[in-house]
């Protein structure tokens, strides 16, 4: 397992039009015993504050792609976001040797991701904090994607970073369901890494499904680049449901149907994100395997 949990950061507002975590951010500033316990202390973070003023993800690029650590150290890169992620990097990092323990980032999607935890390792000591929260709350998803190179996310700065992604809520938009959702899921992890702090945190025999990515699905486009196609009206909104062979996914414009012609059952996530538009993304294939802690 790890050892003492001294610091724990609350990023909010990486991307700058995801308004749960910029607000849970600013309420946490404004009564921050609502965060502190007795073990740890507790930081909170802004992360894009220029691109939450003009109520957009980013200034010049995604802010949450900026952490390799080559990019880090390159300092040739002078976008908004590249010099913010070096700013952020020495508050919580050096990237490789943190000065915090654990990480939790704050997003909002536009895809019904419901209450998900992503995770960037399956590390036994976050098995054991995923494995608790969905024995409180069966509705909490994990998710991890395949990690097999560096990651470029902001959580990727310390060892034990993790998003908790809330949706649907529209860019730009506040959801008070799942504004008062995401902070109680907070409060529930920093009473969790309290009690790992004081050893009452007894192993248990529990078992949850995880997700993990397999690959990303692009929408069907034509040569110059231009989506042809919508997600299927089946498939919308059905994160985390499977996907079978033969199943619709997708719908043309001109009314004809595309189907799903893989032989393996997946689950899709980030289904229709509207960021991802940009990316090349419709959707995240994973698989779900039960986890036993």
């Amino acid at each position: 397992m790890m050892n003492q949990i001294n610091r724990v950061a609350i990023v909010g507002g990486t991307h700058g039009n995801e308004l749960t975590g910029v607000y849970l951010i600013k309420k946490f500033e404004r009564f921050p015993q609502l965060i502190q316990r007795s073990s740890f202390e507790t930081l909170t973070l802004l992360a894009n504050p220029q691109a939450f003023k003009k109520n957009r993800r980013y200034i010049d690029k995604d802010l949450n792609r900026c952490f390799l650590n080559q990019d880090l150290q390159n300092s040739s890169l002078s976008s908004y976001e590249d010099i913010r992620a070096k700013v952020i990097n020495q508050m919580l990092g050096p990237k490789g040797k943190s000065q915090v323990d654990v990480i939790v980032d704050l997003h909002s999607t536009t895809a019904n991701m419901g209450l998900s935890l992503i995770l960037d390792t399956q590390h036994p000591f976050m098995m054991q904090l995923a494995a608790y929260l969905c024995s409180l709350n069966p509705l909490v998803k994990i998710c991890c994607p395949q990690v097999d190179k560096e990651s470029s996310f902001l959580r990727s700065l310390c060892p034990f970073g993790f998003v908790i992604e809330v949706g649907s809520v529209a860019q730009g938009l506040l959801n008070a369901e799942l504004f008062q959702k995401t902070e109680q899921l907070i409060y529930t992890v920093l009473d969790y890494l309290e009690a790992y702090n004081q050893g009452f945190i007894s192993p248990t025999n529990s078992t949850f499904n995880l997700f993990e990515y397999v690959e990303t699905i692009d929408y069907p486009r034509d040569e110059n680049g231009e989506i042809q196609a919508m997600i299927h009206p089946q498939l919308h909104f059905q994160d985390y449901e499977p996907l079978n062979p033969g199943d619709p996914m997708f719908l043309t414009f001109d009314g004809k149907e595309i189907t799903y012609q893989g032989e393996s059952i997946f689950y899709p996530i980030f289904i229709n994100e509207a960021a991802y538009y940009e990316k090349g993304i419709a959707m995240c294939l994973t698989k779900k395997q039960l986890i036993k802690v």
